[in-house]
């Protein structure tokens, strides 16, 4: 598939239009950033490495009946994918304290959760990412009443399936960022899974092996990285 006109760059991906308008080819940069912009850094590698585990864990929750936006992997660093509206939702699973949601309610970062807990956030990186809740959401139009409930049990479904993923390889799923658009009337997960949008922990040792190493200056950046890529990737 081809590469054509530039149609979006983020903080980790350039989006490219293709000659079938319908798909669009996804390009993982080593830019990195935190604080929504504050401080940007390179990781080495990191765009090669994103773009594995996506594709890997995409293929995983396909099996598994989740539709995505996935077509295949076509390069080290590109990915070619559905063409999504998105909705500007973000779908954040909990299932440790850790983040905000320690400095929120107040409690030690660590302390595991009874149940999943489901947050959504407005995407808009201008004001911050916003926590909103359904009432919100419906209000302005940013779904509708039946997307919403796709994107709740949608998203405590991934959850479930990639905790048990990620246990089996020794790692701990502390919390998942998940974004979601529209394909021809579906509701299809998108954007990207790896250790930028999820809190990965040692299962046995709790080390961080995310972003948070780099947001922290915690060190090891590209080993932790590498680590969580061999240990995802290898098994597959």
């Amino acid at each position: 598939m081809k590469r054509l006109e530039q149609l979006y760059e983020g903080k980790a991906k350039i989006i490219y239009a293709t000659e079938d308008p319908d798909r669009v080819i996804q390009y993982f940069k080593d830019d990195a950033s935190a604080f929504n912009g504050v401080k940007k850094g390179t990781i080495v590698d990191k765009g090669v490495i994103n773009n594995h585990v996506s594709t890997t864990i995409f293929k995983y929750l396909e099996e598994k009946g989740v539709r995505t936006h996935l077509v295949k992997e076509l390069n080290d660093r590109e990915m070619l994918v559905k063409r999504l509206e998105i909705i500007p939702v973000e779908v954040v699973l909990r299932n440790v304290v850790a983040g905000s949601l320690a400095k929120r309610m107040g409690l030690p970062e660590g302390e595991k959760l009874k149940a999943p807990i489901l947050e959504f956030y407005y995407k808009d990186d201008d004001l911050g990412d916003p926590m909103i809740n359904e009432y919100h959401i419906k209000e302005f139009g940013l779904a509708t009443a039946e997307e919403i409930e796709i994107l709740r049990q949608q998203g405590l479904l991934i959850n479930e399936l990639l905790f048990e993923f990620f246990k089996q390889r020794n790692i701990r799923l502390v919390d998942i960022k998940l974004e979601f658009g529209r394909h021809k009337r579906e509701v299809l997960l998108g954007d990207e899974i790896s250790p930028d949008g999820c809190r990965l922990w040692h299962w046995e040792t709790g080390e961080k092996m995310d972003k948070d190493r780099f947001r922290f200056n915690l060190g090891q950046v590209e080993e932790k990285y590498q680590e969580v890529y061999h240990l995802i990737c290898n098994k597959a």
